[in-house]
C-alpha cells in the first residue's frame, strides 16, 4: 500500500519510496546548499514523516534536504509522485533540478522522460519557513510541519504516454428512484505523452459499461478526451449504503496495453434546493467533525494505521460527515470515507487571512494551484459533497470579496457537480454570502461569549436571514469549547475543564441538530492539535484543545455526549432514508462489483 488503499495500476509498475531517508539540516549559523551537504547535521527521517518528530528538531523551522538513493533495472519513462511535501519542495535527480512545488496538502508529480538504468540520487530540498515562500503556510491555529508528510512513489511507464486522470461525473434526472434510476456519467481523461507522436486508443470501463475512444495520434504534451457513458442499472452511493464501483482505463498502443489507471467511483448527485442540501434528490443533514491531520507522535504525517484509527473512532461516534479543516486531506483518508459513507466537506488551503495576508505576492497563484490539484486529484471521491475555500478570511472587505469570487469561479470551471461553501465568522459584516451555494458559519456560543446557545442562535439567524444567506442552506461549521484532557471539575465546571467542554457540546448539539434551519453541524474539533507559538497565549499547552479526543486519541467527557446525539441522528435520519429508498437495515458495501 502506498498513496491509496487499493491498487491503482496493474500495467504501470509502482515502487514505494517510503522508509528511512537521510535528512540534512544546516549547522548553526550556516546555509544549506542542496548539492553540497558536507558539514550539515545528519538525521534519519521515516517517510512519511516530519522532522519535528525527530529528537533535536522538535521546534525546527527552516530548510532541510531529504535524500533517497534508488536503482532502476533498465532505461524507461517514469514519474515521481509526491503525495505531500511540507510545505515547499525543490526536487533534484542526480544533481539536476527536475521539479518544484508549494503546499503540504496537495499531491504533485514530476515526469522523468529519460530515466536511465543504474543508481540514482533523489534530493528534496524542503522548507517549512514562513514569509516570502508561502502565502498559505503562515503562523496559525495549527502547526506548519516540515518533511515528506505523505507517501512517495516511483512509477515506471511501459511507453512514452500515460493516463494522468480520468474524471467521472455521475448524473441522473431522478436519483431518488434508487436502483430504478437512469444514470449516466460524463468522462474526461487527460493523457500525457512524454515522447514523440504515437498512435493510441483509450477505453474506460465502469459497472459493465464501456466507453471507447477511437485511435488517434498523441502529440507531445497533454491531450484531453471527453465522452459520456450510460448505465442500465446501478446502486447509488449514499452515507447509509456507500456502494463503490471500479473504474478501469486502458491506454492501447500498437494493439498492446501501454498504460492503465484503476479508480473507485460512486453514483450520486449533490445539489441545493432552497434551504436544503439534496443527496440523490433527497434532503440530507451532515453531522460530524472538523478534523486536522495532526497527532502527538506523527505530526501531520499520517500513517495508514493512524488514519484508520481516526475513521474507527468517528464511526464509533456515529458521524456521517467530516470537514477537512483547513486544507485537502490525505487521499487514503478520503478512500476510507468513500468506503464507510462519511460525507466530506473538502477545503482548499487557507485560514484566517486578512487583506494584508491575501495581498502576499504568491497568494493568488498558490491558491489557484491548490484548488486545481485538490479537484484534479480528488474529483472521483463520491464522499466529497462540498468544495470549500478560505476559512475565516477577509470576506467582509471589498478586496477579500474579489478573492472569494475568483476562487468560486475557478472551482465551478473545474467541477459543477458539487455545491460550494465557505465558513465565515464575520457576523453581520460578511460581503460574500451571495457567492457560495451553501453558507457555513462558525459560532462559539458559551465559549468566547457567555450567551445561551438558543438565544445567540436565534439572534444570529435573524441577521443571516436578512442577507442572501437567508435563501440558502446553512451549516453550523464550527462550534465547541476547549477542554484539557484529565482536568475534571464536576462542581465548578470551570472553563478548560472536560466538564465545561461537555456542557457546551451538549447545549450546542441540542440546538443545531434539531433546528429546521440547519443542513449540517460540524463540531470543532475531532482531536487536539499543535498550534504556532505566536498564538500560544490563548492556547494552553501550545495546543488547540477543542478536540473530543486529545492528541493521543484519548477520549474526553464530551466523547460520550457527542456519541449519544450522533447515534440518535443516525437512527432518525437513517430510518427515514430507508423508508424512502428501501435500503436494507444492514447495508452492504461492494468495492469491486462483478462485471456484467
Amino acid at each position: 500500500m502506498s498513496g491509496r488503499v487499493f491498487i491503482e495500476h496493474q500495467v504501470r509498475t509502482v515502487e514505494s519510496l517510503e522508509g528511512l531517508w537521510d535528512l540534512f539540516v544546516p549547522a548553526k549559523g550556516s546555509t544549506l546548499n542542496p548539492l553540497r551537504l558536507a558539514g550539515a547535521r545528519h538525521f534519519l527521517l521515516p517517510v512519511p514523516g516530519v522532522w519535528e518528530t525527530l529528537i533535536g528538531l522538535e521546534n525546527y523551522r527552516g530548510q532541510a534536504v531529504a535524500r533517497r538513493r534508488f536503482s532502476t533495472p533498465s532505461s524507461s519513462y517514469a514519474r515521481l509522485v509526491f503525495r505531500g511535501v511540507s510545505h515547499t519542495a525543490r526536487v533534484y535527480l542526480d544533481g539536476c533540478l527536475v521539479g518544484q512545488h508549494h503546499n503540504a496538502f496537495t499531491p504533485f508529480a514530476v515526469d522523468l522522460p529519460a530515466l536511465k538504468a543504474g543508481s540514482h540520487e533523489l534530493l528534496v530540498h524542503i522548507s517549512n519557513e514562513h514569509g516570502a515562500l508561502s502565502a498559505l503556510h503562515v503562523p496559525n491555529d495549527y502547526y506548519n510541519y516540515g518533511g515528506l508528510n505523505r507517501p512517495v512513489e516511483l512509477q515506471y511507464l511501459r511507453g512514452s504516454s500515460y493516463i494522468r486522470f480520468v474524471h467521472f461525473t455521475p448524473e441522473c434526472p431522478n436519483p431518488a428512484a434508487g436502483r430504478e434510476a437512469r444514470w449516466s456519467a460524463g468522462v474526461q481523461a487527460e493523457i500525457v505523452n512524454l515522447g514523440p507522436a504515437v498512435r493510441t486508443a483509450l477505453d474506460v470501463k465502469v459497472a459493465g459499461a464501456t466507453l471507447a475512444f477511437p485511435q488517434r495520434t498523441l502529440r507531445p504534451g497533454v491531450t484531453v478526451l471527453s465522452g459520456r457513458m450510460a448505465f442500465a442499472r446501478v446502486t447509488p452511493w449514499d452515507w447509509l449504503n456507500p456502494r463503490l464501483y471500479s473504474l478501469t482505463a486502458h491506454l492501447m498502443q500498437d494493439g498492446a496495453i501501454a498504460d492503465d489507471l484503476i479508480d473507485r467511483v460512486g453514483f450520486r448527485t449533490v445539489k441545493t434546493a432552497g434551504r436544503k442540501i439534496l443527496l440523490n434528490g433527497r434532503p440530507t443533514f451532515l453531522f460530524g467533525f472538523n478534523r486536522h491531520e495532526d497527532t502527538a507522535l506523527h505530526g501531520c504525517a499520517q500513517t495508514f494505521d493512524v488514519i484508520h484509527h481516526d475513521i474507527a473512532l468517528m464511526r464509533d461516534l456515529g458521524v456521517n460527515a467530516v470537514r477537512t479543516s483547513h486544507y485537502p486531506n490525505d487521499q487514503r483518508f478520503l478512500d476510507l470515507c468513500d468506503e464507510h459513507g462519511i460525507m466530506v466537506w473538502e477545503e482548499s488551503h487557507a485560514r484566517g487571512l486578512d487583506d494584508a495576508r491575501m495581498a502576499h505576492p504568491c497568494f493568488r497563484d498558490q491558491c489557484r494551484q491548490c484548488i486545481a490539484e485538490m479537484i484534479g486529484w480528488h474529483h472521483n471521491h463520491p464522499s466529497i459533497v462540498l468544495w470549500g475555500i478560505l476559512n475565516e478570511c477577509a470576506s467582509h472587505t471589498p478586496a477579500g470579496r474579489k478573492h472569494y469570487a475568483e476562487q468560486f469561479r475557478q472551482i465551478r470551471s473545474l467541477d459543477r457537480s458539487r455545491p460550494t461553501t465557505f465558513a465565515s465568522f464575520r457576523h453581520g459584516k460578511d460581503l460574500c454570502q451571495d457567492l457560495p451555494d451553501v453558507c457555513g458559519w462558525n459560532w462559539y456560543h458559551n465559549w468566547y461569549a457567555q450567551i445561551p446557545v438558543a438565544d445567540a442562535n436565534r439572534d444570529a439567524l435573524r441577521v443571516l436571514d436578512a442577507t442572501p444567506a437567508g435563501r440558502k442552506p446553512i451549516i453550523a461549521s464550527e462550534f465547541g469549547g476547549e477542554g484539557l484532557y484529565g482536568f475534571r471539575d464536576p462542581n465548578r465546571r470551570a472553563k478548560w475543564s472536560e466538564d465545561r467542554q461537555a456542557d457546551i457540546l451538549d447545549e450546542c448539539l441540542s440546538v443545531y441538530l434539531d433546528h429546521p434551519r440547519f443542513s449540517g453541524a460540524f463540531i470543532w474539533q475531532f482531536g487536539d492539535v499543535r498550534v504556532d507559538e505566536s498564538i500560544a497565549t490563548t492556547r494552553a499547552r501550545c495546543m488547540n484543545n477543542k478536540g473530543v479526543v486529545d492528541e493521543y486519541r484519548r477520549p474526553k467527557l464530551g466523547y460520550e455526549i457527542v456519541k449519544r446525539y450522533f447515534h440518535a441522528m443516525r437512527r432518525q435520519l437513517g430510518g427515514t432514508l430507508r423508508q424512502q429508498t428501501r435500503i436494507p437495515a444492514r447495508a452492504t458495501r461492494v468495492a469491486e462489483p462483478p462485471e456484467t
